[in-house]
């Protein structure tokens, strides 16, 4: 029989999970606690379901297919202008490392908008290194039309550029010596072009100094 409605159930664990809980006890407390706030939007047929329920209804949930949904519902609520700036990072999630079970850490690799101050979409990695897998993921469940992805070293990879430019984006890469030879061609460039005072070039000039970390950093 069923007792609870599937809506209800995502609504308040999204709501939970925002708000600080996670574990399915910090959950169901949670609801408990703003019930009567809840009973506003949600049907609550036989109230708040336990702990319990919420554990089994997620574990039963396909979780490619709940983030999906997820995005697609952040995507939403997410104002689209155009040159707004969207920056793809991976970081390790805090305290996801279990030693006692030997569980890894969990690395993310998450799309942020910064003048909103909204995550549009995130994709699990298995380390670090497969960032450059996870990437093309991430930007398949996220609209970029218009937009500046903006990228770290990692994602310095020709078919990242295109797939973002086949999405009618914009992209921002950095490039290391992990691209030796572009690295060294941008690098001559620039070399024969300062020395030449860029008279073959139409360049624009930005320098920003600011404090942080315990130390000036001058960028130029």
């Amino acid at each position: 029989m069923v007792r609870h409605s599937l809506l209800d159930i995502v609504s308040m664990a999204v709501c939970a999970v925002i708000c600080g809980a996670d574990d399915w006890s910090g959950v169901s407390m949670f609801a408990e606690a703003q019930e009567s706030w809840f009973k506003q939007f949600l049907s609550l047929p036989n109230g708040i379901p336990s702990h319990d329920t919420f554990n089994a209804v997620f574990n039963r949930l396909n979780a490619d297919e709940f983030q999906r949904c997820f995005s697609q519902w952040i995507a939403h609520l997410f104002e689209h202008t155009e040159g707004r700036v969207i920056a793809i990072d991976g970081k390790r999630l805090r305290r996801s490392y279990d030693k006692q079970s030997d569980k890894a850490a969990i690395h993310m690799v998450s799309a942020w908008v910064s003048e909103n101050r909204t995550v549009l979409g995130q994709v699990k990695t298995d380390d670090k290194s497969n960032e450059i897998t996870a990437i093309p993921k991430l930007l398949k469940l996220i609209d970029i039309q218009g937009c500046i992805v903006t990228i770290d070293a990692m994602g310095c990879q020709r078919k990242i550029a295109r797939q973002i430019l086949d999405n009618q984006g914009h992209y921002l890469l950095a490039l290391k010596g992990n691209q030796s030879t572009l690295h060294e061609d941008i690098r001559l460039y620039f070399d024969t072009e300062l020395a030449n005072g860029f008279q073959s070039a139409t360049v624009s000039y930005d320098e920003n100094i600011d404090a942080g970390h315990g130390r000036i950093e001058v960028r130029r």
